[in-house]
């Protein structure tokens, strides 16, 4: 773009006034391209360029060679400029996505905003919640009794009872059922007697056989 193309576009003393009421104008006024420029934040010599880049921007161009851009022609801006500085477009892509996609396309993007992520709250910490059961008190000491009272001892208080004592375990003889020691000699003889009656019987029988 050449100098003189930028001259044409230079505001005069009664258009600067106007720009300097732009923020008065509603959303479908036309805007100058240093209104547009400022409001994109881009400029002038880069919104010309684009122009000559991207047919689909046709601003209108009044005497003087003055450009004024109409709504959707900021709004066609404001999507290629995010297309090429957000998302890291090349001219040539955001031309294919032009020809591809269309107008409505491109400004679609420059119309995605993400809203800022609200900070993240730090989570407070949790009440201390007291136990339910708590620990039986300590028991407490008794006073000295007065001189000459005797001392009562008591248990103290929620002290667990004793445990039952266990039974006395009984005498190794009684439990397997032994009897007892006169009865153990008295079997004994009874045993003894048995087997010299049998030992007799039996030689008796000895000597009847070889008798006959």
């Amino acid at each position: 773009m050449t100098e003189s193309q930028g001259a044409l576009d230079a505001p005069s003393e009664a258009e600067r006034e106007q720009e300097r009421q732009a923020g008065q104008k509603s959303p479908d006024a036309f805007r100058t391209i240093s209104e547009v420029s400022s409001d994109l934040d881009v400029p002038q010599h880069v919104l010309r360029f684009w122009e000559g880049k991207f047919a689909q921007i046709r601003p209108l161009k009044r005497g003087g060679g003055r450009r004024y851009y109409r709504p959707d022609d900021v709004d066609l801006l404001r999507g290629i400029q995010h297309l090429l500085y957000g998302d890291g477009y090349t001219i040539k892509g955001v031309q294919k996505l032009l020809r591809e996609h269309g107008v409505k396309h491109v400004i679609a993007a420059g119309r995605r905003v993400a809203p800022a992520a609200p900070p993240r709250a730090i989570p407070a910490a949790p009440p201390v919640i007291p136990s339910a059961v708590e620990p039986p008190p300590v028991a407490a000491q008794r006073p000295p009794a007065a001189s000459g009272a005797p001392v009562v001892a008591g248990p103290a208080p929620h002290a667990p009872a004793p445990p039952p004592a266990a039974p006395p375990a009984a005498s190794a003889p009684a439990a397997l059922g032994a009897p007892p020691a006169d009865r153990v000699e008295l079997a004994a003889r009874l045993f003894a007697r048995l087997k010299a009656l049998k030992r007799d019987y039996d030689q008796k029988l000895q000597a009847a056989k070889r008798g006959r």
